[in-house]
C-alpha cells in the first residue's frame, strides 16, 4: 500500500473530506480520493457531487503487499457516509491488512466509532470521535478522550466537521513535521 488516500462513500461529510485533502495537499503531500465504488462521482452529505480521482477498483490495482507509516488510509464522517465505509467488507479488510503491516489509519466523526473499531487490538489506545459514536471503541478497550484531534500510535482520530482543518494539520504535522503544518495554519491565517 504505497500512498495516502481519502475514502470517499456516498454521505460523506463534506468538509471533513474535503477540508483534509487541501490542508494535506497545501502541505506537499501526494493524496489521492478514492470512490469506494465504480463510479467516481461521489455525493456529499449536503448533496455536492465529487469527482474523485480513483476508482476502488483503480485503487486495488495498485495495492502493494507493504504498508509502513507513511502510509495513510483517511476515512472521512457523515452519514451514511461512514455507514458505507464500515459495510464495505473488502475495504475494512485491506484497511486491517493495512494497520497490522505497519500502515497509518486516520478517521473523524463518526467513522472512527464504525471504520476504526474494525481493528484489532484496540486496547488502551486513545481516540476521539463525534458524540454518541465512541462506544464500540471503548467496547474493544480504547480510551475515549473529547480533544479536537488524538494520535496515538499510527491512529489519528478527529471530532467532527468543525475539527476537519485541526485534523488535516494533525495528519500534515504527523508526516512532515511541526513545521510544515504551521507554515500551512499561517497561510490559511489561523
Amino acid at each position: 500500500m504505497k500512498g495516502i488516500y481519502i475514502f470517499l462513500a456516498e454521505g460523506f461529510e463534506d468538509m471533513e473530506g474535503l477540508a483534509t485533502l487541501d490542508i494535506l495537499r497545501r502541505g506537499g503531500l501526494d493524496v489521492s480520493t478514492v470512490s469506494i465504488t465504480d463510479d467516481p462521482h461521489v455525493t456529499t452529505s449536503h448533496g455536492v457531487t465529487v469527482l474523485a480521482d480513483m476508482t476502488f477498483s483503480e485503487f486495488k490495482e495498485n495495492l502493494t503487499d507493504k504498508s509502513d507509516r507513511e502510509d495513510v488510509l483517511i476515512f472521512p464522517g457523515g452519514m451514511p457516509g461512514s455507514r458505507n465505509l464500515a459495510g464495505d467488507a473488502d475495504l475494512m479488510q485491506i484497511m486491517k491488512v493495512h494497520y497490522v503491516m505497519g500502515g497509518t489509519v486516520a478517521a473523524i466523526c463518526a467513522a472512527p466509532g464504525l471504520v476504526l473499531s474494525q481493528l484489532n487490538p484496540l486496547t488502551g489506545l486513545k481516540f476521539t470521535c463525534f458524540d454518541g459514536f465512541e462506544e464500540t471503541m471503548i467496547a474493544k478497550g480504547a480510551v475515549f478522550t473529547p480533544e479536537s484531534v488524538v494520535i496515538d500510535g499510527r491512529m489519528i482520530t478527529g471530532r467532527g466537521a468543525g475539527h476537519a482543518v485541526n485534523f488535516g494539520l494533525h495528519i500534515l504535522a504527523y508526516l512532515k513535521g511541526d513545521e510544515a503544518a504551521a507554515k500551512v495554519k499561517a497561510g490559511l491565517m489561523l
